[in-house]
């Protein structure tokens, strides 16, 4: 078995089954807590899957990261700065039009993204077909249909998940195109945000916010997060640990 152990970030709306998903995978092996400086309640397990050890954090329910709330700015500042190996988008089949609001965000932020589509029992009963290959194909990224109560669809996820951990799985996520005004202001801005970012960061994504005049992002980049480390039960940030 590998020491290498990988992130995993569960995002998606309230509601949709992000923490039963989050359940299955980690079982009793689980801690929660809060993010450093802030009310939001901080969730992260432990799964293993063919030999590989996975860190599954489990992020706020959000329906955007626009950073409107203290849960939307813990989600935006993990994939900003944690960059997480690969980040799983959980979205309801009942109500995949909403829910992929938040998961085109995302595609805007990083290309290590897999949309797990839940609840598709429920969907079924609605009638509700969702053809997941042409959506995979739209999207450019990979689409799970499960359902996470029933434990249905959970190994075809951490399959794909273990493959794009691993570096197995190329994606080409859509591109969300602008009007001509805002896609001029976002050029104008690129190569400013590389320049002081680098390649480590979605310059876009912070161009097209910066743009939006996101204080809080502003304030996060200049001063980034600590990232929350596991001692034992504890966590520890800035010095401090926080038992969970």
């Amino acid at each position: 078995m590998t020491d290498m152990t990988y992130t995993i970030a569960l995002m998606g709306n309230p509601n949709t089954g992000k923490s039963t998903l989050f359940n299955v995978l980690t079982g009793l092996r689980q801690h929660t807590g809060n993010w450093p400086g802030k009310t939001v309640t901080h969730a992260e397990g432990e799964c293993r899957h063919r030999g590989t050890l996975y860190r599954i954090v489990d992020l706020p329910g959000t329906y955007s990261l626009y950073s409107n709330s203290a849960d939307e700015e813990v989600a935006r500042d993990f994939l900003l700065f944690q960059r997480p190996d690969v980040t799983v988008v959980v979205v309801d089949a009942t109500a995949l039009e909403r829910n992929l609001n938040l998961a085109l965000q995302v595609l805007e932020m990083t290309d290590r993204v897999i949309i797990a589509i839940n609840l598709m029992d429920e969907a079924k009963k609605k009638g509700i077909h969702i053809n997941t290959k042409k959506l995979a194909v739209k999207l450019g990224v990979p689409v799970v249909p499960i359902s996470a109560r029933n434990r249905e669809g959970i190994d075809a996820l951490l399959d794909t998940v273990d493959a794009m951990a691993h570096g197995r799985i190329n994606t080409n996520p859509l591109s969300i195109r602008y009007s001509p005004e805002i896609e001029r202001g976002i050029a104008k801005l690129l190569p400013l945000v590389k320049e002081l970012m680098g390649d480590t960061h979605p310059a876009r994504w912070i161009a097209l916010r910066l743009l939006d005049g996101d204080a809080s992002l502003l304030q996060a980049l200049k001063q980034p997060p600590q990232r929350l480390i596991k001692e034992g039960n504890a966590y520890a940030c800035c010095g401090s640990v926080k038992s969970v």
